[in-house]
């Protein structure tokens, strides 16, 4: 009896975990993408519209190029290997998508602004411990009576958040336009949202929650846009918002009364503006 216990438990672990070899190539693919970026040299092009009283210049380079295409490798790659989940049978794999090809997009903001030397090479590495972090934890997400479920939730949600205050600060770094900002912000927050509230096991798509805490999300960026602060602390004024909003959309789909639903969103939008304020 042991040794058939054994193997059943074996092969419960094993239907959690996707093939080495698949997430291997996935890895290796994005990784390349980002490298050949560094190593490839290639003029800017500005894309310009000007009309009377109005001016348009976005800046076009093979980085964004690039890290498109690493957005597009992923889902791509991510739509093979969780496809070999033996639990996903018929279902739709979109929901496990949607956070690895964010991952690669904001992987990718910095590692353009970054200078070559040490530091590159350190924000290579890790992006690629958060790329293997989030392919492994979207493939385990996949079925919520695997034992590892509630870590792999936990450490996407985390992840998650993670996400939006490090593209956030890299917008602000890179001294992004208000055009640029705003979309960004509403699209990476309305996902983000979207995602973290389905992770609650059901089929539950919180569309309204979602669109709504993008909307305020941006609006908040929008007006931090022109005050005198630092990367980090414009992410950390845009990241406890966010957090507090997914918060109190959870404690309400919880039935938790109104009263106790905002106490912990509020704490937490609290703690993140007076942190912003004294960094």
């Amino acid at each position: 009896m042991r040794p058939h216990r054994y193997n059943l438990f074996m092969q419960a672990n094993r239907s959690s975990l996707p093939f080495a070899d698949r997430i291997g190539v996935l890895i290796a693919s994005v990784l390349l993408t980002f490298a050949l970026t560094r190593l490839i040299q290639s003029p800017r092009l500005n894309l310009i519209l000007s009309l009377p009283g109005f001016y348009f210049a976005f800046p076009l380079t093979l980085g964004t190029f690039m890290t498109l295409l690493a957005a597009a490798l992923t889902a791509a790659g991510m739509d093979w290997l969780t496809r070999t989940h033996p639990t996903l049978e018929k279902k739709t794999n979109f929901e496990h998508l949607m956070l690895p090809t964010l991952t690669t997009f904001v992987v990718g903001a910095p590692l353009a602004l970054l200078p070559d030397g040490r530091a590159w090479w350190a924000g290579f590495a890790f992006g690629a411990v958060l790329l293997v972090t989030v392919f492994m934890a979207e493939y385990i997400t996949i079925d919520p009576s695997t034992p590892t479920y509630a870590l792999a939730r936990a450490g996407l949600t985390a992840l998650a958040y993670a996400l939006f205050l490090i593209l956030a600060t890299s917008l602000r770094f890179s001294g992004a336009r208000m055009f640029v900002l705003v979309p960004a912000i509403f699209l990476a927050a309305g996902l983000i949202s979207l995602r973290i509230l389905h992770l609650d096991g059901t089929d539950r798509w919180d569309f309204p929650w979602a669109i709504g805490i993008g909307l305020i999300c941006a609006q908040i960026g929008a007006g931090l846009h022109y005050w005198p602060l630092t990367p980090i602390q414009f992410g950390l004024a845009l990241t406890g918002p966010l957090y507090a909003l997914t918060m109190l959309s959870v404690n309400l789909a919880e039935d938790i009364p109104l009263r106790r639903a905002v106490v912990g969103p509020v704490i937490i939008m609290g703690l993140a503006w007076i942190s912003a304020i004294f960094l």
